[in-house]
């Protein structure tokens, strides 16, 4: 990737970016749609993801409200959604509030000063998980808050499966090598992968790295600093990838097995495979594919601990939310802060995703769970102690970095889990300029 001789962090070079696409774009388009603020006179514009059904309750309980300073809400694909916004704030024509991934993309705007600081009081911050608002948290100011439920990426397993092999969930990664050999001799393939999506590899990545020398370690990589890449931590951790590749940890055919299919997912439930690192959205997935075995054989677990890491063994990586942010030139300031702190994570809508079997990303939930007697309540409760006893919970690097890294990363994660290259050459790949 290329880099100038002036010190300078990777986001300052989008910034600069994003102000010359502002240009073009602003050279080229009419003067049609949205005004400059992104609203209208008579209310506020919001954009967010098709999906988010929960979140649209939120924008329909404030309209009812406020029936003279409505939210007018446009949902979008989420394949197309991240250009249209780009080319809309290029052109003056961005929501007062738009739906986004926190990380690198939010900071991008945020550097071009096309998204306001966020008063903590305003926005009621303190009621969220600190470590999910750091996602969307840069040189110490807030600049989004959390939308939706939280999705750490967990270690799934078939109990009556690792039983029958005389395994233990594993907590450690000597423990994990012991659970392969033993599941393979029951022939068994011990991890389900779905190595042909690429994304499910890069979670094995994102947590040894973080195991071995800490979320600091990818951290310098995204904030562009020179060498980066080249933290003994990447090369020990893709030590470790293809350690468990070699041992046939991930079967034979991981290669073959494409996530949007199902059949990693099927792998375990059906007990042809033992365990699976996912995202907790897998859950949902289990329980409507499998609904007796999430009742009776389905366990999760942390990623194991490695031996002499530097890396806490709580710290989890994942999407710790999704964010809403503010446009900067916004003309309905105090009607965005009253749906902000009012609307967004209140009760009702803290009860409409535990109900769906999601923990949202807020404190003091604990007597909540104690209380509920939903079918997940510990499932609800696993997730939402995992997050909140973790010091880092780090956003997947293919969302915090920008596509021209972020695609040349899936690729040598995919080589360096197929050996076709060495450890040190997956950061020496990663750091060309």
């Amino acid at each position: 990737m290329h880099r100038i001789q002036r010190p300078r962090s990777r986001r300052a070079a989008a910034s600069l970016a994003l102000a010359v696409c502002t240009a073009l774009v602003l050279s080229a388009c009419g003067t049609s749609g949205p005004s400059a603020s992104g609203g209208s006179k008579d209310g506020l514009t919001m954009w967010a993801l098709s999906d988010q059904t929960i979140l649209k309750e939120s924008v329909d309980a404030y309209n009812k409200d406020h029936p003279d300073e409505k939210i007018t809400l446009r949902l979008f694909a989420n394949d197309d959604y991240k250009q249209k916004l780009r080319v809309a704030f290029g052109a003056g024509q961005a929501p007062d509030i738009f739906f986004n991934w926190g990380g690198g993309a939010l900071e991008d705007y945020v550097e071009a000063g096309k998204v306001t600081e966020l008063n903590p009081l305003e926005v009621g911050s303190e009621r969220y998980t600190p470590s999910v608002m750091r996602s969307a948290t840069f040189k110490g100011q807030i600049y989004g808050v959390p939308a939706n439920g939280l999705a750490p990426v967990v270690l799934y397993y078939n109990k009556k499966v690792l039983a029958d092999a005389g395994v233990q969930p594993p907590t450690s990664y000597d423990e994990l090598k012991s659970a392969v050999a033993k599941l393979k001799a029951k022939g068994v393939t011990p991890v389900s992968l779905a190595a042909n999506s690429k994304w499910p590899t890069l979670m094995w990545e994102e947590y040894l790295v973080d195991r071995v020398g800490g979320p600091e370690v990818f951290a310098k990589a995204n904030a562009g600093l020179d060498g980066a890449w080249a933290d003994p931590a990447f090369t020990g951790a893709n030590q470790y990838l293809q350690e468990l590749s070699a041992s046939g940890a991930f079967g034979d055919n991981a290669s073959s097995v494409s996530y949007d299919q199902g059949a990693s997912t099927a792998l375990v439930y059906t007990g042809k495979a033992a365990m699976e690192l996912m995202g907790t959205w897998e859950y949902a997935n289990f329980a409507k594919a499998a609904p007796d075995f999430v009742k009776n054989d389905l366990g999760y677990t942390a990623f194991p601990a490695v031996p002499g890491g530097a890396g806490d063994a709580k710290n989890i990586v994942g999407n710790p939310s999704n964010f809403l942010s503010v446009n900067a030139a916004t003309t309905h300031k105090a009607a965005v802060m009253s749906y902000l702190k009012d609307y967004v994570l209140n009760d009702a809508q803290i009860d409409s995703y535990l109900a769906a079997g999601s923990v949202p990303p807020v404190t003091g939930l604990d007597a909540k769970l104690a209380a509920t007697t939903s079918s997940d309540k510990a499932w609800l409760q696993f997730v939402y102690k995992l997050v909140q006893d973790s010091p880092s919970f780090q956003l997947s690097w293919d969302q915090a970095l920008p596509s021209e890294e972020a695609d040349p990363l899936l690729t040598n994660v995919d080589k360096s889990f197929l050996r076709q290259i060495t450890p040190e050459q997956f950061g020496q790949n990663m750091g060309k300029k």
